[in-house]
């Protein structure tokens, strides 16, 4: 495989491996399983999960529900409705089963008005994120958004959708199970209250961290995560998985070294890896992590080697003089995302380790 510039690599096998796991977890506990699409973003990668029996899926907005709508018929558009967006509303409500996410009665009211076919509301829930939703035990707001979905001709309430993305704040195990303890409690509360009158409702739960970790999901109905399908440095911080689960890599060419500061200059910066950072271990902020080139890919990642600045084409990455020696001008290394979902988002494509490209929606 030829490569001159940045080019975001995915492994096939990890990122079918990582989907079986979480269908298999769904198809275990009795659960459906809606993917939420916005991490790998790609009509090809969609493909494996139907191969393993996914019928449903979720998308972050209404240009990518279109994108979606040429192979997949039932789409929920996680966040929260643009009432502005009002014509491609009604354009994919009379071609596919659409379901849409609302949390103000104000938005609830507006869609209403405008709505000319059918489709499925879904009720966010906040379980303590606190970045949209409506709380938990504000019942009265929920009721009044439940009594203007029975009025509408147009509208039908699905049920409730909630995302813990303060998962993401999580380091261990221990701490990603006690939130979900929580989150999944205040949801079962929320379905409880209405369930005699909405028999039919279903609560659909999504974040990789509790996903990845839990194993208690007594009463959830669906699950909804997205990050699982790549992974990224992250999710190994949390304790979500391993390096061996993360699917991509940004491959990058060497472009300069720099031997009296340690440096190794890639063409490779925040416009490809996103300014997504962590505070990892004793290093302080980082970008990325070299990962170990294999025959297979990738392996686990270079010892003392990561990324800790970012220019807008510029990747500056800091490593031993023992290891420095091994790399020349020219060479191609790879580069653990901290976020593989903005990386993907950025890079517009994959490419698959037999050369394969692989397209991605390309809207905003």
């Amino acid at each position: 495989m030829n490569i001159n510039k940045p080019v975001l690599l995915i492994d096939e096998g990890k990122c079918r491996a990582n989907i079986q796991r979480m269908a298999s977890l769904c198809a275990d506990k009795k659960m459906s399983f809606r993917p939420h699409f916005k991490t790998h973003q790609s009509l090809a990668v969609g493909k494996w999960f139907k191969e393993v029996g996914v019928s449903k899926i979720a998308v972050s907005s209404l240009s990518m529900a279109e994108y979606f709508s040429k192979e997949w018929n039932d789409i929920l558009v996680a966040f929260p409705t643009n009432i502005l967006e009002d014509e491609l509303i009604n354009h994919l409500a009379q071609r596919i089963h659409l379901n849409l996410l609302v949390e103000s009665l104000e938005t609830i009211t507006l869609l209403a008005d405008v709505v000319k076919f059918p489709l499925t509301i879904y009720i966010e829930i906040d379980t303590g994120y606190h970045r949209t939703g409506v709380y938990f035990n504000d019942y009265q707001v929920i009721d009044s958004i439940l009594e203007v979905i029975k009025n509408a001709d147009c509208l039908s309430f699905g049920g409730f959708i909630t995302h813990s993305g303060h998962s993401y704040d999580c380091l261990g195990k221990e701490e990603v199970l006690s939130l979900h303890h929580i989150n999944k409690n205040r949801f079962l509360q929320v379905k409880s209250r209405y369930i005699a009158d909405y028999p039919n409702l279903i609560i659909s739960y999504g974040d990789t961290p509790t996903t990845s970790i839990a194993d208690d999901f007594d009463g959830v109905d669906e699950l909804r995560p997205g990050n699982f399908v790549c992974y990224d440095v992250t999710q190994v911080q949390i304790g979500s998985c391993d390096f061996k689960k993360i699917a991509v890599v940004l491959a990058c060419p060497v472009v300069s070294i720099h031997k009296e500061r340690g440096e190794i200059i890639i063409y490779g910066g925040s416009v490809h890896l996103s300014k997504d950072l962590l505070k990892w271990q004793d290093k302080g902020v980082i970008y990325g992590l070299l990962a170990e080139k294999t025959e297979e890919g990738w392996g686990e990642p270079i010892e003392n080697a990561y990324v800790y600045s970012l220019s807008q084409e510029h990747g500056k990455i800091k490593m031993n003089e023992s290891e420095l020696l091994k790399y020349k001008v020219g060479q191609i290394v790879y580069i653990y995302p901290i976020h593989s979902c903005l990386v993907i988002s950025s890079m517009r494509g994959f490419t698959t380790l037999r050369g394969e490209i692989l397209d991605v929606y390309r809207g905003l």
